[in-house]
């Protein structure tokens, strides 16, 4: 039975949710792929370029009052200049895309129908908005990395369910500490694409 309820919100709304959204990316993008050793200072600095900018939109899950799932789509023209990048280099007009960021969910919620409703919002966003694309990234590990858990699933599946395409030319590069690590090392993070 579901427990959840969903919410969008835009611009300044997501202010006070800001905290709620950092602990969450800290939590989840602990787990394999990410491996992500966060600290609340940094992701809330982070999540500056979402604050300042009137266009974002989070969408957020609740169980009562609790935050247990988040995920933030902005137009691609006000995100940073290495997630650009990859589609200035592939011939793509960057206010034609709307950059789909995290969904963060917690793992006893997951299973329960939460992630359409944020691929719902945020693509809902972006056709209001104007954009012809919406798009995403995700770290790109080995198929041989020993770090994988046994049962790991990755969610090429799903995404593909939704509607959107892998294009491995488009690939930025971001970097952060891993979990056991004591410095930052860049990863790769290859592009989904899906046409609106």
């Amino acid at each position: 039975m579901n427990t959840f309820t969903i919410k969008s919100l835009k611009g300044e709304e997501i202010h006070p949710y800001i905290t709620a959204l950092a602990e969450l990316r800290i939590a989840v993008f602990k787990e394999y792929p990410y491996l992500y050793e966060g600290s609340l200072e940094y992701e809330i600095n982070y999540l500056k370029t979402y604050v300042n900018c009137p266009q974002t939109t989070l969408i957020l899950a609740f169980d009562k009052d609790r935050v247990i799932g988040a995920s933030t789509a902005i137009p691609l023209e006000f995100e940073t200049p290495e997630c650009q990048q990859p589609f200035i280099e592939n011939d793509f007009k960057l206010s034609s895309i709307f950059y789909l960021g995290e969904s963060v969910l917690l793992p006893a919620y997951r299973g329960q129908g939460v992630y359409k409703h944020f691929f719902a919002g945020r693509e809902s966003a972006a056709r209001k908005y104007g954009s012809l694309y919406t798009a995403f990234c995700a770290v790109v590990r080995q198929e041989d990395d020993k770090r994988r858990p046994q049962h790991y699933v990755p969610l090429d599946s799903i995404w593909q369910k939704f509607g959107y395409k892998k294009h491995p030319q488009i690939t930025a590069y971001y970097s952060w500490t891993e979990i056991g690590d004591t410095k930052q090392t860049t990863k790769p993070m290859m592009f989904w694409i899906k046409t609106l």
